[in-house]
């Protein structure tokens, strides 16, 4: 029997680290778009209208979003494993009350604890991915597959929601967080090893933290309700507040003795390029999406099923372009990489105006999409956590919060402009073509910038 060294060993336990690490984001990013192709159905259940999707499906993305950053700083302060955990039992407190809803509120409640719990869990979860593998090739292959977990998650929400509400309930979606969140928590304590008590010195900054998830889910809910068309002075309004929010939080953060977003790393280049990734990514999919799935149950008249049937290449996809990525990552600096991914989404958004009544040539342009974004989020995440370890989980806040912020901005532009140039609510548009065409030219426009950017070598942490 061949015998096996120490290194070998010791690489063999980080890689399930890095797989149980990365099912703790493919959980908590799933909860962002299960409920889109259940929505019906779960308003229908809890007798409330139609006018009240907007709460259930931005809860969850409100709380998430709006959190991440406060996440990050009390995985810094307490643990990162040891909020994970903490993470895991909230999230299931979560389900168990959506699971037993009545209402309307009571559901939606229960998602604002789930994004909550799930924006706690993720940061602690990327600053543990990459500080359990080795610096270089290892490193890349693990974000690699915290990329492919995050934007399949993501994906898949459309396909599981779907195919569970045909098959069995909406409440089942939820039931089956309390097995899931047991097997994580356990694999959790016998696979990441622990890295410590955190350091209790660490300010938590409740003040600046409030007031940058104040604005943070002032914009989630703001381009939320703009995009309704009796709501929109008070999405307007909301807007508004966000970027006071936004403002007041620069000032209050820069005379912090311990700032939220210290400018050390802000002003990265490296940050600031995966933040800006990270935000296009969700924004030119998850809407295109969406309106995708809309487009399918409202206007072509195909069950939720086939809508995530429709919609599972694209899920698969996001997974082969992120096993593209780490090669590639080895060739080119992660620039032409998030280039190249931002291209072939454009592509797929723009050929999607043409064959979308056909729902295989549907399926195949969503697929591209799905390819673009496996290659440019594993770019973009390597680009942004590319930082000093005490900055790692900051940083993975920051590209976190983007992507959430991407992916609430993109749905409500392009829900606005659909409505605005078909004629008819987004909940029953004709084939949204403008739509997808502003999201085509946001993936290029990013793209070109990304491909004109000073590229870098290699990007190592610090």
């Amino acid at each position: 029997m061949k015998k096996h060294t120490s290194d070998e060993l010791a690489a063999a336990a980080d890689g399930r680290a890095v797989i149980v690490l990365c099912a703790v984001q493919f959980l908590d990013v799933l909860g962002v778009t299960v409920v889109v192709s259940a929505l019906p159905k779960m308003l229908e259940s809890v007798k409330a209208s139609s006018s009240s999707a907007s709460l259930v499906a931005t809860g969850y993305a409100m709380f998430f979003g709006g959190l991440l950053m406060f996440g990050a700083r009390l995985g810094d302060r307490i643990g990162h494993r040891r909020v994970i955990l903490l993470s895991l039992v909230v999230s299931a407190s979560g389900a168990v009350l959506a699971a037993a809803s009545a209402s309307v509120l009571v559901l939606t409640a229960a998602r604002c604890v789930q994004g909550g719990a799930a924006a706690t869990a993720v940061p602690s979860a990327l600053r543990l991915v990459t500080t359990v593998t080795a610096e270089g090739t290892e490193r890349q292959r693990a974000v690699a597959a915290w990329s492919a977990a995050g934007a399949a998650a993501g994906a898949s929400g459309f396909v599981v929601g779907g195919v569970v509400t045909d098959l069995t309930s909406w409440r089942v979606i939820f039931w089956a967080y309390l097995p899931l969140s047991a097997l994580l928590a356990a694999a959790v304590l016998r696979s990441v090893p622990s890295d410590g008590d955190g350091d209790s010195t660490r300010s938590l900054n409740l003040i600046s933290a409030a007031l940058l998830t104040a604005a943070v889910m002032a914009i989630v809910v703001g381009t939320s309700v703009v995009a309704r068309p009796g709501d929109r002075l008070l999405g307007t309004v909301l807007l508004g507040l966000a970027i006071a929010l936004g403002l007041a939080f620069g000032v209050v953060d820069r005379r912090s003795a311990s700032p939220l977003l210290p400018g050390a790393l802000l002003w990265q280049p490296t940050v600031q390029q995966g933040a800006l990734g990270a935000l296009l990514n969700t924004a030119a999919t998850s809407s295109v999406a969406t309106l995708a799935t809309l487009y399918l149950q409202n206007t072509l008249h195909r069950s939720s099923l086939t809508a995530a049937a429709a919609l599972l290449p694209f899920s698969l996809a996001v997974i082969v372009g992120s096993r593209l990525a780490a090669p590639l990552l080895r060739r080119a600096p992660p620039q032409r990489v998030a280039a190249a991914g931002l291209a072939i989404i454009a592509g797929g958004d723009a050929v999607l105006i043409l064959v979308a009544s056909h729902v295989a040539a549907l399926s195949a342009c969503m697929a591209a999409a799905g390819l673009g974004i496996g290659m440019s989020s594993v770019a973009t995440t390597t680009l942004g956590t590319s930082v000093a370890i005490q900055f790692r989980g900051t940083a993975s806040g920051v590209i976190n919060t983007t992507a959430q912020l991407g992916t609430a901005i993109g749905i409500a532009v392009l829900v606005l402009v659909a409505t605005a140039t078909t004629g008819a609510p987004a909940a029953d548009t004709a084939r949204p073509a403008i739509a997808w065409a502003v999201a085509a030219g946001l993936a290029a426009g990013g793209a070109t910038a990304f491909a004109r950017s000073r590229p870098t070598a290699s990007v190592t942490a610090q």
